[in-house]
């Protein structure tokens, strides 16, 4: 019986140790996408480049998201002017009903539509919110998926950073 506790118990840890991990995107360069605004103009990912951008995936279901939204849009005026661009990616099924909640969030950045979940697949979403931050050169530097913080969120400091380098 021990003997096969043994290994059983080694395969949980490896698999802890692999959850733990960065995420595999991290360091990366950023898979490129074009995705179908929900006013104005369509877009190129790869469009930004020499930006700091930040991917906010969100759901119309999720009142959390509504929240990081509108906060992330007073970041995004704050620091638009030092090259920080925002874009709100809809992950929903019904294209309707997140336009619906895209409107009514009233954000000054770009709200994209993702409604095959391809882009949330690539960048390997598994709960909303999430954002993913990018560096200037293209490169994934940053997954925030807890959208819970106290004061300030942890995301803002290394958006400064980055628009530093």
């Amino acid at each position: 019986m021990i003997d096969r506790a043994i290994p059983a118990l080694l395969a949980l840890c490896a698999a802890f140790a692999a959850w733990a991990a960065d995420p595999p995107l991290i360091g990366r360069e950023a898979p490129d996408f074009a995705l179908r605004a929900m006013a104005g103009d369509n877009v190129r990912l790869s469009e930004a480049r020499g930006q700091v951008v930040v991917l906010s995936f969100f759901g119309s279901r999720c009142n959390t998201c509504r929240a990081q939204l509108a906060q992330l849009d007073g970041v995004y005026r704050t620091y638009g002017p030092a090259g920080l661009v925002v874009y709100g990616v809809s992950i929903d099924d019904d294209e309707a009903g997140a336009r619906s909640f895209a409107q009514g969030v009233r954000v000054g950045f770009p709200m994209l539509s993702d409604p095959a979940k391809a882009v949330g697949r690539e960048y390997a979403i598994d709960r909303l919110p999430s954002l993913v931050i990018l560096d200037r050169a293209g490169k994934v530097r940053y997954l925030h998926r807890d959208p819970k913080s106290r004061g300030e969120p942890a995301y803002v400091a290394q958006l400064r950073r980055l628009l530093d380098e």
